[in-house]
């Protein structure tokens, strides 16, 4: 036996280690394949909308107005209107009308059914898959 030779020959050392890199490559490329098959990236893509949104509260109305708060949406990402609610109302939380966009300029009224007393209403994005939440803006009613 020749261990000069045995420590001098490399000739196999190529092949093995491009073998192991095609086992890699084809691990990752399966890996990667799978989970677009499975849809396992769906929340990636469901991000919040930026948006601004203004708040004008009706505090100076007829004794039935008094929980009229007006909001609008000021600028930002257009939503589609099932996707936005608005909390922190004595009656619940509320949505807005349905079939619209809301985009910038946009606006609509929702009545709290009771005189404010500084709660604090949320303009709440919701993912279509509602896995996925956001408060887009938030206000505090003034205290009556």
């Amino acid at each position: 036996m020749n261990f000069k030779q045995l420590f001098t020959d490399d000739s196999a050392v190529s092949p093995v280690i491009g073998v192991i890199l095609m086992v890699a490559i084809t691990v990752i490329l399966a890996a990667v394949i799978g989970a677009f098959v499975l849809n396992l990236g769906q929340g990636i893509q469901q991000t919040a909308p930026q948006a601004s949104f203004g708040f004008d509260y009706n505090t100076t109305a007829a004794d039935d107005d008094t929980g009229l708060v007006e909001i609008t949406h000021e600028s930002g990402d257009s939503i589609e209107s099932n996707q936005v609610n608005v909390s922190g109302f004595a009656n619940g939380t509320q949505t807005w009308p349905s079939g619209e966009t809301v985009s910038a300029g946009s606006s609509h009224e929702f009545n709290n059914s009771d005189d404010w007393n500084g709660e604090t209403i949320r303009v709440v994005w919701e993912s279509e898959n509602g896995e996925n939440s956001a408060t887009l803006s938030q206000s505090t009613a003034p205290t009556e």
